[in-house]
Formats: structure tokens, C-alpha cells, sequence
């Protein structure tokens, strides 16, 4: 008994022998001079050679050597991070318009995925996720303590295949979204006829940006029956979660004339830039209004700052998400890349928006017309609605006509106040600046 013991104590200071004689050359340097970047990598090959030999479990070198490489940029804020190759593949599928997935734009806050915003007409979008969402489990499985790049291959799957979300939203009690994978094509630019105003509906600042731009907006005047007949052009860019810089420059430079659009500044003087504006607007001068929310981020922000510190249009909405930060692709051996932050970006009067975002001209909360009847307001009526009023004698059968088709477009504009109010307000905006230019 005694010798087992013995045995035992031996063992013990064994262990504390080894723990503090061996490991302490990894961790225990010279704290009376600074260490040079040669040996802090030697400490760095010191333990991934320990980690390789001693780990409880077999590990694979290639997995070791990315986990540390995207901690060292994840570290240095949320969108610096290491593009395997397959992830690399992703993003410029993106980048070109069409790649599988849920279709939402996600960033890492306190742990957890957050949605910057949902894609319009994507399984996400159809499932009801909203921007400032949080995603805490995927398919039952919990995503904090992953890192952003590994929370995101737990969405991806094969099209067609099913996922389960928890999703935290703010005033609502934690939810499951079942969704269903799908190929996510993007039609960058979207446009349409709202009460005389082109609405030109941008939802991502891909490669195919600005042509869909230019094309939706052609398409839109001759549909009016040329430019003169349209009252404005309300721009949308509610939960467009950027993309490339230079569409964002090319959208911004289709309705400026002259003028700076935006500057990016980097570490040194040699790795800033400037983006100007060159002559010609597809909106001819037109009144503008530029939709804007807390979706709406990054190479959003650089358009709608630059048409605001030119007091081109007016920005309705609310205040937006506040990615003022340029993130440059670097590919690396491997057929892997390097996202890495490489400049701030800032507005005409050279403003950063980094965590501030662009705050609108008119703050503007999207609300339904429903709502409004709930808390109590009661619709309005008029003589015309009683039973057995006495009819107008003043007008020709004409302009009762020209009345009944006026009746019919406020109808029109009511169901859509009711279904998009901010948007009815920025439609509203135009209708009072064409009014006050007739005059």
C-alpha cells in the first residue's frame, strides 16, 4: 500500500515536472527584452509541432495551420477572415450574381451570427428573417464560440435540402425557422412605375449593378413615355448589404454631374484613393429620394452619403448599419484568399460612417396602415358615402371620369402606404417637390 503510494506521488510530481520543465520554454521568455517577430513564430512552430505530437486526439496539420491563420485576422475585427478554397469559390459566385444558400447577409456580434440583411426573393427573405436577426443554432446545433467562416458552413448545404434556425429578434421570444436551401440568383437592380416616380429597387452591389441599373431606368422612361412625364426616381437601398466598391461608385456616379463620391484611406498616403464623379445623370436632374435602414450597409452607405452630402436627394428612413471599412481579396497558394481591411472609407464632406451610419434627412419608422387603425384612428368618410346623397351637379361626365380615375389611384396608393409606408412617404416627397417646381 505504501509503495503504491509512493508510486503515486512519484507520478504526481512527474506530471507537475513535466507540465512546468517542458512547457515552459513555450510560454516562460525573457521579460527584460522584447521579443523580435522571430521568435514569437518560433514559439508559434514550437507548439504546433507539441499540439501535433501530444493532442489527446490526432490532428490534421492543413485544419491546425487555417484555424490559426483565421484567428490572427478574425482577431483584428469581424470582416478581416481566411477564405478557404471552397469558401473563396463562394464568394465569387456572389460576387457574380448567383451562388447557393439561405440568401442573407451575416456578420459575428457577441458570439452569435447576426443578420445585416435578408436578400430579396431568397428562401431566407420568403422565411421572414429581418435584419438585426440573431442566429443561435443550426439545426439545434449552438454557433457561439464559432467563428463567423465556421457558423456559415454550418448553413450551407445542398440545394434543395432543409435547414432549422433559432432565431432571437428583439420583443419576441426565441423561434425556429425551418428553411429550404436554394440556388440564390440576384437580379441586382429591380425597377417599376409608382404614382408617376420611377422606383428603382437595388438589392446588392454585384457585378451586374450598374447595368441593371441603367437598363431598369431606360426601361421605366419609356415606359412613362419619356422623362419628361417622370416625377422623380426614388432610389432603395432598405437592407442592401453592399458588395463591391467600385458599383457603388458607378451607381452613385450615374445621377451626379461632378464632385467626389468617396475616399478610401488606408495605413500610409500610397494606399488611400479617391473616387470622383463624371458629367452626365440618367435622372436628368429629377428629384430624388434614397430608402434607407439599418440593413442597409457598406458600399450602400457610399451611395447614399454621396448623394446626400451633394443634396442630390433626400435620405428617408433609418439610420443605417455603419460598415464604413474597405476589405480587399487577396488570393494566396492554395486557391484560398486573404479578405483583409485595408482602408476606411468617407464620405464627399469626409465623414466616416464606421459605427455611426448614415442618419436620414427625414427618419422615417416602417409602419403598417393596419397599425395605425388599431391604435384607434378611425377612417374617414364624406358626404359621398351616405346612403341617398345628393349628387354633383357641377361637373361634366368627364371630369366625374377624370375623378373616378383619380379616386382609383389613391386607392392604389393606400394599399400601398398599407403594405410599404416608408416607401409611400418618399413617394409623397416627390409628389410635393414636383408640385412646388410647377409653380
Amino acid at each position: 500500500m505504501n509503495k503504491m503510494f509512493v508510486a503515486g506521488v512519484a507520478g504526481a510530481l512527474a506530471g507537475v515536472l513535466a507540465t512546468t520543465q517542458l512547457a515552459a520554454p513555450l510560454l516562460a521568455q525573457d521579460d527584460t527584452r522584447p521579443r523580435s517577430t522571430y521568435e514569437y513564430l518560433d514559439l508559434f512552430g514550437n507548439i504546433f509541432e507539441r499540439v501535433r505530437a501530444d493532442y489527446v486526439e490526432e490532428v490534421d496539420d492543413r485544419e491546425l495551420i487555417e484555424n490559426a491563420i483565421n484567428g490572427m485576422l478574425t482577431s483584428l475585427d469581424p470582416h478581416s477572415s481566411y477564405l478557404p478554397p471552397d469558401d473563396f469559390t463562394d464568394m465569387r459566385e456572389q460576387t457574380r450574381g448567383e451562388f447557393g444558400g439561405l440568401g442573407i447577409e451575416v456578420t459575428q456580434e457577441d458570439g452569435f451570427v447576426k443578420v445585416v440583411s435578408p436578400i430579396d426573393d431568397t428562401p431566407a427573405a420568403e422565411a421572414g428573417i429581418e435584419a438585426g436577426d440573431f442566429i443561435t443554432h443550426v439545426d439545434g446545433e449552438s454557433v457561439l464560440g464559432l467563428n463567423l467562416n465556421e457558423a456559415v458552413d454550418l448553413m450551407r448545404g445542398p440545394v434543395g435540402s432543409e435547414i432549422v434556425i433559432t432565431v432571437v429578434r428583439e420583443g419576441v421570444e426565441p423561434f425556429e425557422v425551418s428553411i429550404i436551401r436554394d440556388t440564390i440568383q440576384i437580379r441586382a437592380v429591380r425597377g417599376r412605375v409608382e404614382s408617376g416616380a420611377i422606383v428603382l429597387r437595388v438589392t446588392t452591389f454585384n457585378q451586374q449593378t450598374f447595368a441593371n441599373l441603367e437598363a431598369e431606368m431606360a426601361a421605366q422612361v419609356e415606359e412613362l413615355g419619356g422623362i419628361d412625364n417622370v416625377r422623380g426616381v426614388v432610389l432603395d437601398l432598405r437592407n442592401n448589404p453592399g458588395g463591391l466598391l467600385d458599383q457603388a461608385v458607378y451607381v452613385s456616379d450615374a445621377f451626379l454631374e461632378q464632385g467626389e463620391i468617396v475616399s478610401t484611406r488606408g495605413r500610409t498616403a500610397a494606399d488611400s484613393d479617391r473616387y470622383n464623379a463624371s458629367a452626365g445623370d440618367l435622372a436628368q436632374g429629377l428629384p430624388m429620394v434614397v430608402l434607407i435602414n439599418g440593413g442597409s450597409a457598406s458600399a450602400s452607405e457610399i451611395v447614399a452619403g454621396a448623394l446626400q452630402d451633394h443634396r442630390r436627394a433626400i435620405i428617408v428612413g433609418e439610420k443605417s448599419f455603419g460598415k464604413g471599412s474597405v476589405q480587399t481579396i487577396m488570393p494566396l497558394q492554395g486557391n484560398g484568399a486573404m479578405r483583409l481591411t485595408t482602408a476606411r472609407y468617407y464620405t464627399p464632406s469626409g465623414r466616416s460612417i464606421q459605427a455611426l451610419g448614415i442618419e436620414p434627412d427625414v427618419i422615417v419608422g416602417q409602419r403598417l396602415a393596419s397599425e395605425v387603425e388599431e391604435d384607434g384612428v378611425i377612417p374617414r368618410r364624406s358626404e359621398a358615402d351616405l346612403r341617398g346623397s345628393i349628387r354633383n351637379d357641377s361637373l361634366t361626365p368627364e371630369e366625374l371620369q377624370q375623378l373616378e380615375e383619380e379616386r382609383a389611384r389613391l386607392e392604389a396608393d393606400a394599399l400601398l402606404r398599407d403594405d410599404d409606408f416608408q416607401l409611400a412617404y418618399a413617394l409623397d416627397i416627390l409628389k410635393g417637390l414636383s408640385v412646388y417646381s410647377d409653380r
